[in-house]
């Protein structure tokens, strides 16, 4: 697993640990946000947030309480809530219209990439959507973005037993909300295994 020289700390003080920091963690803080955002313009806009919001709250990261990506997580997923809420108001307001910062057409085609590559995160993450929030939130992390149950509970600040249990209670929800959206009249079909400590596994196969 990614992790750089010093940490969040150090990365939020000095400029060169903190572009190494984004080099190491860039990637999958995009994949994260590709797996709820279907637009390259926002998952651009708000993985520069992300590391943006490094600088102010590196101080609070702690390695004993678990890795770089697990706390990233957490502080994406709180710019992601950030984000929607925005833009709902934005269509409460009579749609105002989002400023968009310019990319290039190489920059677009890669988050394309991206979004095409975790088109089945984003199946994952849409099954969740019925589930309660807290339950919801922590499948997430573990099923979507494969972070232990201890990194899941660090990133929703919540003790890795308290995960556990809503882990158990939650993992059945899952399968049957998963068997439901699986679409079996595709040429190619993907099967998700979650075992009991909420690991995911995605087999594929073409009829």
């Amino acid at each position: 697993m990614a992790r750089s020289r010093g940490g969040p700390a150090a990365a939020a003080r000095d400029p060169e640990l903190f572009e190494e920091f984004y080099r190491a963690h860039v990637d999958a803080v995009t994949r994260f946000l590709a797996r709820r955002l279907d637009d390259p313009h926002t998952v651009a806009d708000l993985t520069a947030e992300v590391f943006l919001a490094v600088i102010d709250s590196g101080h609070t990261y702690r390695p004993a309480l678990g890795s770089e990506r697990g706390w990233l997580y957490g502080v994406a997923r709180n710019i992601v809530a950030a984000e929607r809420r925005r833009t709902a108001r934005e269509h409460v307001l009579n749609g105002r219209v989002a400023g968009r910062r310019l990319l290039e057409a190489d920059d677009i085609a890669r988050l394309e990439e991206k979004l095409v590559a975790e088109n089945e995160g984003r199946r994952l993450v849409a099954a969740l959507a019925d589930l309660p929030e807290g339950e919801r939130a922590l499948l997430e992390l573990i099923v979507a973005d494969q972070l232990s149950v201890p990194e899941a509970a660090r990133a929703l600040g919540i003790r890795p037993t308290a995960a556990r249990v809503r882990l158990y209670r939650a993992r059945g929800r899952l399968r049957a909300a998963l068997a439901e959206s699986q679409d079996t009249t595709a040429t190619e079909t993907t099967t998700t295994t979650i075992t009991t400590d909420g690991a995911v596994a995605i087999t594929g196969s073409r009829a």
